[in-house]
């Protein structure tokens, strides 16, 4: 694995968590139970701290980083899809981010929200709770509706079962 401190920090890492080959997590990042880190995603903090909780699945190809001071937080059971960047953002438990979609600096988004894929979420915007947000810049389209919710629940507990999966077989 790709596991480096940077100066005096290292990467907390539950033993449950199921990291791809060619991840890279390096510096002051916390990441929870269950969760899962996906084919060439790079985590660093080396700027400021990341946190992630539990449940939590960072799909292929992602970027994780920060501004000085300014953490990047991703509470529980959140889906990051695949070639996601986030920078010093936090995105709140139950949240699904689309797959080649940015949020920035001091944005967030709200707990069970859904930000479309390829969106651009700019610096400071807050998305609300249980809408869907779409666009570059994000803008608030409608609430999420029962499909919505069932869906964004699926997503997340397939790549729970994946990763504890690729976890077993991993050699």
């Amino acid at each position: 694995m790709n596991i480096y401190p940077y100066k005096d920090k290292s990467p907390e890492i539950h033993e449950s968590v199921y990291i791809a080959d060619h991840a890279v997590v390096t510096g002051d990042v916390k990441i929870g139970e269950h969760s899962s880190v996906w084919f060439n995603t790079v985590i660093r903090g080396d700027v400021a701290p990341t946190i992630i909780g539990k449940k939590v699945n960072i799909q292929d190809n992602s970027v994780l980083h920060q501004s000085p001071n300014n953490p990047l937080i991703l509470e529980d059971e959140v889906t990051i899809g695949h070639q996601v960047i986030l920078h010093s953002c936090k995105v709140r438990k139950g949240a699904l981010i689309g797959m080649g979609s940015i949020v920035l600096d001091n944005a967030e988004i709200g707990e069970g929200a859904f930000i479309g894929a390829g969106s651009l979420v700019p610096q400071g915007k807050v998305i609300p709770p249980n809408t869907l947000a779409f666009g570059r810049p994000a803008k608030v389209i409608r609430e999420l509706n029962e499909d919505d919710i069932k869906d964004m629940l699926r997503i997340n507990r397939e790549y729970a079962e994946k990763g504890q999966y690729y976890k077993s077989i991993k050699k």
